[in-house]
């Protein structure tokens, strides 16, 4: 699903503006960065719903910017501020399924802890009953 750019999202049209300017294909940016073509027709077309999310859409934009001569670090600033509710560019998205790992790890090692003094208990009744 692309967001229009007249929905006052216009990253993607500046962005192969100024590749086209430079003279650069895809394909190239492609090769060199070994982003797939469909991701940078996608940054180009402000799809942000086909990029990876989090961190690895913001490396994917630095990548792509110097690739075209744009400063980096500029062009992820205004990514974000093209898409600042978009999931898939959210800072946090990639933290909340980090968030979301420990906490079951949490509860994976609290059930285990349970259980295991469970059959603690039941051995140490085992051994008084037959002792």
């Amino acid at each position: 699903m692309a967001i229009a750019a007249s929905a006052g999202r216009d990253f993607g049209r500046r962005m192969k503006q100024r590749r086209e300017e430079r003279g650069v294909t895809l394909r190239q940016i492609a090769d060199s960065t070994k982003i797939s073509i469909g991701i940078l027709d996608a940054l180009e077309r402000n799809d942000a719903s086909r990029l990876p999310g989090g961190i690895f859409s913001r490396a994917f934009v630095r990548s792509y910017a110097a690739h075209i001569g744009l400063d980096p670090e500029q062009t992820v600033r205004d990514f974000l501020a093209d898409f600042p509710d978009d999931p898939s560019t959210s800072a946090t998205s990639s933290g909340a399924h980090a968030a979301t790992r420990i906490s079951r790890w949490h509860v994976t090692s609290a059930t285990v802890v349970v259980v295991a003094t469970a059959i603690i208990g039941v051995i140490i009744l085992i051994a008084l009953s037959l002792g």
